[in-house]
């Protein structure tokens, strides 16, 4: 299977994702509808363009062509999610995944003062942001042998009843020698490419990112260990 191809397979699921676990949540608040779900994940891990994954720590997991195979997650896997209701109640999760199915999750519960409300809702309002939506899947060049690290940022918000979603994803890849007959055992070229679904949104991404960083800082203190329920991990 070629690298592009094997990327695309893999990251088609995660809009679908979003959707799923954003009713997965709405379905226990009955008081307010969810007004935003944003999720930011990173991985560093190390792929190879026939479907065998080698993570940080040099375990071996070799996916198949299935799609649950093919969404083995990745590690070390890390996590941060907020979920924002319509009356200003949030819940902050943090995920990290170091141990392959051992997710160590924390999770603080709050509600967003007026003023913080409103300033999400200016920052949600934008006509800019409102443009980011179903961003294309980056296709990496045919030469790229490894995946050494990934950042995804994944949203749904609400607009009176509409729903705007998206998933920016950035990629760091290893290169091999463009000629050579196998790519995965090709010389690397000593470059890595790098990939950006969103590149062209970044400053527009920018305001509603620092606001979600302010969220997890305001969190910080009253962050308790629990079972993992909102975010989900990076998988590849």
């Amino acid at each position: 299977m070629s690298g592009s191809l094997f990327w695309r397979r893999v990251l088609v699921p995660f809009a679908a994702t979003i959707s799923l676990l954003v009713a997965h949540v709405a379905s226990g608040q009955d008081q307010a509808s969810t007004l935003l779900r944003l999720q930011r994940s990173r991985t560093t891990v190390e792929t190879d363009v026939t479907g065998g994954m080698r993570a940080s720590g040099g375990n071996i997991l070799n996916l198949g062509s299935s799609g649950s195979e093919m969404g083995t997650s990745s590690y070390p896997n890390s996590a941060s999610c907020l979920v924002v209701y319509s009356d200003g109640r949030y819940v902050f999760e943090k995920r990290d995944e170091q141990t392959v199915g051992k997710p160590k999750v924390k999770t603080a519960e709050g509600t967003l003062s007026g003023d913080e409300m409103q300033q999400l809702k200016s920052i949600l309002d934008n006509g800019d942001l409102k443009k980011v939506t179903a961003l294309k899947a980056p296709e990496p060049p045919p030469n790229v042998q490894t995946l050494r690290e990934a950042e995804m940022i994944e949203a749904q918000i609400s607009h009176e009843g509409e729903t705007q979603q998206f998933v920016a994803l950035k990629e760091r890849f290893k290169a091999g020698a463009i000629g050579s007959s196998s790519v995965a055992t090709a010389p690397s070229t000593g470059l890595d490419v790098y990939m950006d679904n969103a590149s062209a949104y970044r400053k527009t991404l920018n305001p509603l990112l620092k606001w979600f960083e302010g969220v997890e800082k305001k969190s910080k203190s009253s962050f308790k260990e629990s079972k993992p329920q909102y975010c989900s991990a990076m998988a590849f």
